[in-house]
């Protein structure tokens, strides 16, 4: 059991905030596994080196990671002030989103279940 009152636990917690800067994507129009497979190819590089990776990958979700990045480096240097060419990612994530279901009409009065996922892509940088 946690020791202190709920108000001290939860001021800790708070204090505790993460500086590292980041942006996030939410229902984005791509498949989560589809943005990983994007993801994976950029994770750990240099921020730079990674935007133009993302310019010529043909994959479906490179545009939508691209415009993630490019938020996340500019909030790094309005926001926090670091140095855009000391940037590298960190952490690149997609998370599952909610699925839209639509019904496509088929022979005899059938209909079939199409299915379009969303996913949440999340990407934090850190200075070199």
């Amino acid at each position: 059991m946690a020791k202190g009152h709920r108000s001290q636990i939860k001021r800790e917690r708070n204090q505790q905030k993460d500086t590292r800067p980041k942006a996030s994507v939410s229902y984005a129009r791509v498949s989560a596994t589809k943005a990983k497979i994007v993801l994976d190819t950029i994770k750990g590089k240099n921020a730079n080196e990674a935007v133009a990776i993302l310019a010529y990958t043909p994959r479906n979700g490179a545009r939508i990671i691209e415009k993630v990045l490019k938020s996340a480096m500019a909030n790094a240097e309005n926001n926090l002030g670091m140095d855009p060419n000391k940037l590298y990612i960190e952490e690149a994530y997609a998370n599952q989103g909610p699925t839209l279901k639509r019904i496509r009409a088929r022979a005899q009065g059938r209909a079939y279940r199409i299915h379009k996922p969303t996913s949440h892509i999340s990407i934090i940088l850190n200075e070199r």
